[in-house]
């Protein structure tokens, strides 16, 4: 599904995902303290732009679990009630599903960004 998926992606809510990744990362780099958030966001973003063909692996330790909660509270449930919605709305079809599953990808990457990383 590649680079095909990719490119229907875009129009199946990929550009908004990414949107608000980049929204997300901009707020967290105002403060000096947020910049490796600001990051990490930064670099979802482009997740976002193409996620078919990439997985994510999830890992971390304590530092990567207390700024998870911390993203929770402040960004991490917006962003992904947004991806889940539309990975619903995308499953309503046959045709969508495939793209309905990533947003739950960038849903649940949302929820815990700090740790993980693309492969």
């Amino acid at each position: 599904m590649g680079c095909f998926g990719n490119i229907i992606w875009l129009l199946c809510g990929g550009l908004i995902g990414s949107l608000g990744w980049v929204v997300s990362g901009v707020l967290w780099c105002i403060t000096i303290v947020g910049i490796p958030v600001g990051k990490q966001c930064f670099k979802f973003a482009g997740l976002c732009l193409s996620p078919f063909g990439a997985e994510v692996v999830y890992g971390g330790g304590v530092g990567s679990l207390l700024l998870n909660i911390i993203w929770l509270l402040v960004s991490g449930i917006e962003l992904a009630f947004g991806f889940a919605i539309m990975g619903v709305l995308l499953c309503v079809t046959i045709v969508g599903i495939p793209f309905g599953l990533q947003h739950f990808k960038l849903a649940k990457l949302a929820l815990m960004p700090f740790g993980s990383y693309i492969r």
